[in-house]
């Protein structure tokens, strides 16, 4: 397995923020940056976290009344570098449930697979739980996004059908190395200075 890196950093509501409540369903971008929006106003201090390990069983899919879902086990590997041995050892694996929702949550399952190096930010929830006499702990990830790890391979990215993008043309991608026509000559400011021959 590849190196593991969890970050975590923790949202809140700071001064001069404006706080949504049930009735402000329509809050400005809430929904397209899948900002929980709850009774009395946005969630403060959530815990969000940015995990990088590898996908470690197979995606499961469900068509809910409410919308998509999807979950899949993250097993993410802390790695360092053995002097003794020189060269790179594995460490303590670490396993996250990571929960996808609505389009996420068809994209993920179509386009992950077990293996997949991935790179996970959502918020982190941990619970605990008494099963059958047994203390049960459990770290989920509620996804907020999902990528391949480009560091360790390479992905094609195709789009989803939606009906705004289905419709625009395909615009031609610009060439970077041609100047365009009006700055192929150099203007009089951009001429070099003749150096004066001795």
């Amino acid at each position: 397995m590849q190196s593991g890196l969890v970050a975590i950093a923790t949202d809140a509501v700071g001064p001069g923020a404006a706080v949504y409540g049930e009735s402000d369903a329509a809050a400005p971008d809430a929904a397209a940056r899948d900002v929980p929006v709850r009774k009395g106003g946005l969630a403060m201090n959530e815990t969000m976290i940015c995990a990088v390990g590898n996908v470690a069983t197979q995606p499961v899919f469900r068509d809910l009344p409410n919308g998509a879902s999807a979950r899949f086990r993250l097993a993410v590997t802390a790695r360092y570098w053995d002097r003794e041995k020189s060269a790179w050892t594995d460490g303590h694996t670490n396993f996250f449930t990571v929960w996808a929702n609505r389009q996420l949550a068809s994209n993920a399952s179509a386009s992950l697979t077990v293996g997949d190096p991935v790179v996970v930010q959502g918020r982190l929830k941990v619970r605990t739980d008494v099963r059958e006499g047994q203390n049960w702990t459990s770290a989920d990830i509620d996804a907020v996004a999902i990528g391949h790890d480009l560091a360790r391979g390479t992905a094609a990215f195709r789009r989803t059908g939606r009906a705004e993008t289905a419709a625009s043309p395909p615009q031609p991608e610009p060439n970077w190395e041609t100047p365009a026509a009006e700055s192929a000559a150099p203007s009089a400011e951009q001429q070099p200075e003749p150096a004066a021959v001795a």
